[in-house]
């Protein structure tokens, strides 16, 4: 399990496709690379993956076929920028939400704005992000929710004719540790929404469980 706290960021430093599968490669910290192990998971923009031959600054780990279609992984580029998170330990303080790792989707950044931007080293900024309908309904105001492996506050949520537009606000230090700042518009980012909202739109109406009462008494 993860929180959406990014520990550091890395760099892609190869992606290849071979008869066994995909690839990747990430340049990382050191200090980082000596926590990992291999077989251990870590994660890459908000995808767990697994870490496999592990250097003191590298890692590498195979990408599954549903892996490629549901993230935006398969079409990094090398050098470019990627939040890396360590799962969090069992008993460890929760700083974030809880995250699997588990992409739901892709969105589209439609735009990353300082609210001073007479002073942009230490002004918030306001992140507005298009995500595709099939999403909506795992995204409420002031809910959870993660992109890119950075855990969010949902502040806004707008409905559009592509799908819903997810605004959040993005604090200096966030903003300066993560890729955010590498960012611009049109930028494609891995979705996770929250788990709670998942099973709570998953949970039967008030009419669905005094259906199913009725057919278990009923002998059905």
């Amino acid at each position: 399990m993860f929180t959406g706290l990014i520990e550091n960021t890395g760099t892609i430093a190869s992606l290849s496709a071979g008869e066994g599968g995909t690839r990747i490669t990430v340049h990382l910290p050191s200090s980082m690379a000596a926590r990992l192990t291999e077989g251990a998971s870590i994660a890459v923009n908000g995808v767990c993956l697994t870490a496999l031959a592990i250097s003191a600054t590298h890692f590498s780990a195979d990408l599954a076929a549903e892996t490629l279609a549901r993230t935006t992984l398969g079409s990094l580029a090398t050098g470019q920028l990627v939040n890396l998170e360590l799962p969090t330990p069992a008993g460890s303080p929760l700083g974030g939400h809880v995250v699997q790792g588990h992409v739901d989707g892709v969105g589209t950044l439609l735009s990353l704005e300082p609210v001073n931007a007479a002073s942009v080293e230490h002004t918030d900024w306001v992140l507005r992000v298009l995500l595709p309908q099939q999403l909506a309904a795992g995204v409420v105001p002031q809910g959870s929710i993660t992109l890119d492996g950075i855990s969010l506050t949902v502040a806004e949520v707008v409905p559009s004719a592509e799908g819903v537009v997810v605004r959040a606000a993005i604090i200096p230090h966030t903003y300066a540790v993560t890729h955010l700042h590498g960012l611009a518009p049109g930028a494609k980012l891995n979705v996770e929404t929250d788990v709670l909202a998942k099973y709570a739109a998953k949970r039967p109406s008030a009419a669905q469980t005094i259906e199913l009462e009725y057919l278990i008494r009923s002998g059905y």
